[in-house]
């Protein structure tokens, strides 16, 4: 009898959890300590696992150019897509107008994140001062240019570099196999963080404000099938084996409303659907900052829905500034607790719309939360594989997953 999948283990913690929280509310509390550890443990591969694929990717071009070209075409894609991801929010709530007969209430200003950061602020904030305190801190970005950096090194000097290269390349065995660990604890995690989350809140998080819940999960749907499926087709990506190849990541990212948690497999699932490990390496990473194509969706979706709420009219020009300004403070803030929320309150105030709205929209954010995290880390997938064809990768005949097991396997 063939034994469950990674996935089919994700989807009973899921449910099981669901329902746990539904009936014994008090006992699911304590259970988000499972989903605590869970998350922990994967945020404890993220440093080592990028330093190591990307020093061994970027060395392994042995040409500063190559790499150039490839950061180029990923800052072309992930700006035209997050661009069109606004205007599927915009479109979709200027059509249902969720907002509307919505009655703000007041909140108490210490409750609401605070924006503080410019954009000069965010610029130099990606540019660490030291590899160790960034790894530390998980700060994705800071540690994704260092290791270029480095890895350029590495390819310059050639023979000389060669140790530190062949050490990353164990190094991210390892880690791959300490990934594979890590994923066996996943269904458990995803069974404490969702009970905890249903056992605190109640079954009424997947009711309240159903409207604008419904409208988010719509247009997030609508952009997956109809923008980047388009994008699939007219980059040629076997869409059939990509899906096999990034669902386990996805259901941990939308069960876990963590790009973090679903970033290691992530890794190991798109070099094993035949994107060079360069490609991966950077694109993948770099794309947490870059390349939300989920949370600006729900940005200019949100942003509309608290001026409806609100009684606010706002003429076409604008909310096309408006996307503008989210289009912009919205790059480089991944690291940042409930990112979405703070740019979400710093565009309100540029705009004089009651920052008090997102106390309104607070009770259900867990639930949207999962939807956009998951559609971040599928677009990002998406821009390694597209990028990868742009480089003239052949993606039709790469390395299969392990029978039987979902991702979680042994590394050849």
């Amino acid at each position: 009898m063939k034994r469950p999948s990674l996935t089919t283990w994700i989807l009973i913690g899921l449910f099981a959890g669901i329902l746990f929280g539904a009936f014994f509310p008090a006992q699911a509390k304590a259970l988000g300590l499972l989903g605590t550890i869970f998350l922990r443990l994967i945020k404890s591969i993220i440093a080592p696992l990028l330093f190591a694929t990307l020093v061994v990717g970027v060395a392994g071009t042995g040409n500063v150019k190559t790499m150039g070209r490839i950061g180029a075409k990923a800052i072309l894609y992930f700006e035209v897509v997050t661009t069109i991801a606004l205007f599927v929010g915009l479109g979709a709530v200027n059509l249902v107008k969720p907002g509307v007969g919505v009655e703000l209430q007041k909140a108490p200003a210490a409750a609401l994140p605070q924006p503080n950061a410019s954009f000069s602020q965010i610029l130099e904030h990606t540019f660490p001062t030291s590899i160790i305190d960034a790894m530390a801190r998980g700060e994705v970005l800071q540690i994704v240019v260092f290791t270029f950096l480095f890895g350029m090194a590495c390819a310059v000097i050639g023979a000389k570099a060669r140790p530190v290269v062949e050490f990353c390349e164990s190094l991210s065995e390892v880690m791959f196999r300490y990934t594979n660990y890590v994923m066996l604890f996943a269904p458990i995690g995803v069974f404490g963080a969702m009970a905890a989350t249903v056992g605190e809140k109640g079954l009424k998080v997947l009711l309240n404000l159903g409207q604008l819940v419904l409208t988010l999960y719509g247009a997030l749907v609508f952009f997956v099938v109809v923008v980047l499926g388009a994008v699939s087709a007219i980059a040629r990506i076997p869409l059939k084996r990509f899906i096999a190849h990034v669902r386990e990541p996805w259901l941990i990212a939308f069960s876990t409303a963590s790009s973090e948690a679903a970033l290691p497999l992530a890794l190991e699932n798109m070099e094993r659907f035949g994107a060079p490990k360069h490609i991966v390496a950077f694109v993948l990473p770099t794309g947490y900052s870059f390349n939300l194509d989920g949370s600006t969706l729900y940005l200019s979706l949100a942003a509309m829905f608290i001026a409806q709420a609100a009684g606010v009219h706002l003429p076409l020009g604008t909310q096309l500034v408006m996307m503008l300004t989210l289009m912009l403070t919205s790059k480089g803030v991944a690291g940042v607790p409930r990112a979405s929320l703070v740019i979400l309150a710093g565009t309100l105030a540029t705009f004089n719309l009651p920052v008090e709205g997102i106390a309104v929209i607070l009770g259900v954010d867990t639930l949207m939360d999962m939807a956009r995290t998951s559609v971040n880390l599928l677009g990002n997938c998406l821009a390694t594989a597209v990028v990868a064809r742009w480089e003239g990768v052949n993606l039709n005949s790469p390395e299969p997953l392990p029978a039987g097991s979902g991702s979680v396997g042994t590394r050849p």
